[in-house]
């Protein structure tokens, strides 16, 4: 089992002919979905058998090489907590991330615990071995597969309503992952949810967007309809005390303010043109 090829899979009767992937809009597919579980496993109960400072960030995150039983593996471990080049950073936002993505059945958030390294608590992700990203795409004038366009097309779409829902401030070219197939993975969220001015009010994305004023058409009808269902209550019993009452009420209000310009695209172009 691996997300991409950074794992190392072994001869284990439980863990067979397992390669973690994503597909565009819900971007894992069932059975990988179905393992995350196991994912989530290892990176809590792993052994941590060696570590590597990446970046320079103000985040300061560390590559950590795990080990259980016969699995080996990488996942990024972060602990930013407060305000770092003027910008508020928080290690559970990975996680809530990683969960809200689960309740809303996305599959584009790589699977991520709270684990304790050196006696510091923070967020553990599994490592997203994915060389190719949006900012690799740019440099190197590469494009997308004709036949992979449609759903690159669909996953961005998807991508700019989630990071809207979740107001996550620090989308940024390398952080937008693709498979070698071409399906796309969302790393870095420990600069979402915010709940303070403009990030309530206004959403990244759409007609009045901070980031970009880009329409959020075409999505899953079934995302449009779990995003209407979504509740305080869900909210919470998804992300735990990884966000704040403040921050989960934000996240309801630019739910509002999303459905909304969702309607509004049906209206001008018609439901078929915006939902599928």
């Amino acid at each position: 089992m691996s997300f991409g090829p950074g794992f190392r899979k072994l001869l284990t009767a439980a863990l067979t002919a397992a390669v973690w992937t994503a597909t565009a809009a819900a971007q894992f597919t069932p059975e990988e979905t179905a393992r995350r579980g196991e994912w989530e496993t290892f990176l809590l109960k792993a052994k941590i058998v060696g570590s590597e400072k990446i970046g320079e960030g103000v985040t300061k995150p560390r590559k950590l090489h795990l080990r259980l039983g016969e699995l080996e593996g990488h996942a990024v471990w972060k602990r930013p907590s407060g305000i770092g080049a003027g910008v508020t950073d928080k290690w559970e936002c990975e996680i809530a991330a990683y969960r809200l993505d689960k309740l809303l059945a996305l599959g584009m958030v790589p699977p991520t615990v709270e684990r304790s390294f050196r006696l510091n608590a923070g967020s553990l992700q599994l490592w997203a071995d994915l060389p190719m990203s949006e900012l690799k795409m740019h440099r190197e004038q590469i494009s997308v597969s004709p036949e992979k366009a449609e759903g690159v097309f669909k996953a961005r779409a998807l991508q700019r309503a989630f990071d809207s829902l979740i107001a996550n401030t620090d989308r940024s070219l390398q952080n937008i992952r693709y498979t070698p197939d071409w399906r796309l993975i969302l790393i870095d969220h420990s600069r979402a949810f915010r709940d303070t001015y403009p990030h309530v009010e206004r959403l990244i994305y759409g007609r009045n967007g901070l980031s970009m004023k880009t329409e959020f058409a075409p999505l899953p009808r079934a995302f449009v309809e779990a995003l209407g269902r979504l509740t305080a209550e869900a909210v919470r019993g998804a992300v735990g005390n990884c966000l704040t009452s403040s921050e989960i009420k934000a996240v309801l209000v630019r739910r509002d303010a999303l459905l909304r310009e969702i309607a509004d695209e049906i209206t001008r172009k018609g439901e078929a043109s915006v939902l599928y």
